[in-house]
């Protein structure tokens, strides 16, 4: 099964979507900041800081999903070793590590307009910190220990327990009092945001998406190109 992984046929459809995403990301990126910053209106309370969110909103959901992604495929690797698995969690990580050290530092910008500070340990804030410890140790654990079976096994601990805080962080604003206002994007009710703020944060959430639809191919073809040399000297 993992041949199917690295053989020339899959290298090649990485290539080209690789070059795909490459053709048509500027132009979209281009577009997602035009309407972020200057076609969509200012916040009648927040004025023209409100436009941080468009970044801050898709690093903090990116950086949720990357981690939830590593923890359910941390499990399955647990419980199934199955070798590719693990090649994917690496490359997801930095891209997870780095979203959600801009969520925390778009939201200490934001904050300073907004709530008077550019700091406050509030729960969303802590548990988003709490997050980015989680994938430092994730990711350092993969640096520091040679030994690759034993990394694999303290990682997928980590990123099983670090699951825990995933809720923690979506639903601190309704368990706590904080900061933070509740979501105003919701997919079971109806969103509280108007469309003409909702289009711009949904295209740059797609643009950055993109990105790390980019920057994980060519992660995770690094690391395919990297086993089967590490294979080939062993030969």
């Amino acid at each position: 099964m993992f041949n199917f992984f690295y053989n020339s046929n899959l290298f090649s459809l990485i290539e080209k979507t690789i070059n795909f995403i490459s053709s048509i990301f500027f132009a979209l990126l281009i577009a997602a900041l035009s309407f972020a910053l200057i076609f969509s209106p200012p916040d009648y309370l927040q004025g023209d800081s409100v436009r941080i969110m468009y970044v801050h909103v898709p690093a903090a959901w990116i950086g949720l999903a990357s981690f939830t992604c590593i923890g359910i495929l941390s499990i399955l690797n647990f419980i199934f070793k199955i070798k590719n698995l693990t090649i994917i969690t690496k490359s997801i990580a930095p891209l997870g590590f780095m979203f959600t050290c801009l969520a925390i530092v778009t939201g200490s910008i934001w904050g300073q307009p907004t709530w008077g500070t550019f700091w406050a340990w509030d729960a969303r804030i802590t548990s988003m910190v709490i997050l980015a410890v989680f994938y430092f140790f994730y990711i350092a654990t993969h640096k520091l220990i040679s030994e690759e079976d034993k990394a694999v096994k303290i990682s997928s601990i980590i990123a099983i327990i670090g699951l825990i805080n995933i809720p923690i962080i979506k639903f601190s604003v309704e368990w706590w009092s904080t900061l933070h206002q509740p979501a105003s994007i919701k997919i079971t009710g109806a969103s509280t945001i108007h469309s003409s703020m909702l289009m711009p944060l949904l295209l740059m959430f797609f643009v950055l998406i993109l990105y790390c639809a980019l920057i994980f191919l060519m992660k995770y073809k690094t690391e395919i190109i990297r086993i089967k040399k590490k294979n080939l000297k062993r030969i």
